[in-house]
């Protein structure tokens, strides 16, 4: 079992925005594709603000088979366009670490 960290930039002015269209659309699809999402937060520093979340995968090949699948959907890719006509870019800078657990680690996910 392996786990993906993803840190977006998000933006004040339409984070309201962002967080509807991750709600309302990204879930949904990306659950039709299997992610095993664990957990979602929002920070905020002084530099900037960001989503940050947890997918749980099975193994790096199947994560990136399913994001590619992600990524291609029709759907997806029609509500991304939709959205930032109306409210602009809503995601900058993007991170992803992959993390892969330690023997040792509090068994509160598995």
């Amino acid at each position: 079992m392996i786990y993906q960290l993803r840190i977006y930039e998000i933006f004040e002015a339409n984070k309201a925005d962002f967080h509807a269209r991750f709600r309302d659309h990204a879930l949904r699809i990306m659950k039709s594709y299997d992610f095993d999402i664990v957990a979602i937060w929002e920070a905020k520093s002084q530099e900037r603000t960001e989503f940050l979340y947890v997918v749980r995968w099975p193994d790096e090949a199947t994560m990136k088979d399913q994001w590619a699948r992600f990524m291609a959907d029709e759907e997806w890719q029609r509500i991304k366009q939709e959205t930032a006509a109306v409210s602009g870019r809503l995601v900058g800078e993007i991170q992803e670490r992959i993390m892969h657990e330690v023997e040792y680690s509090p068994r509160q996910w598995r």
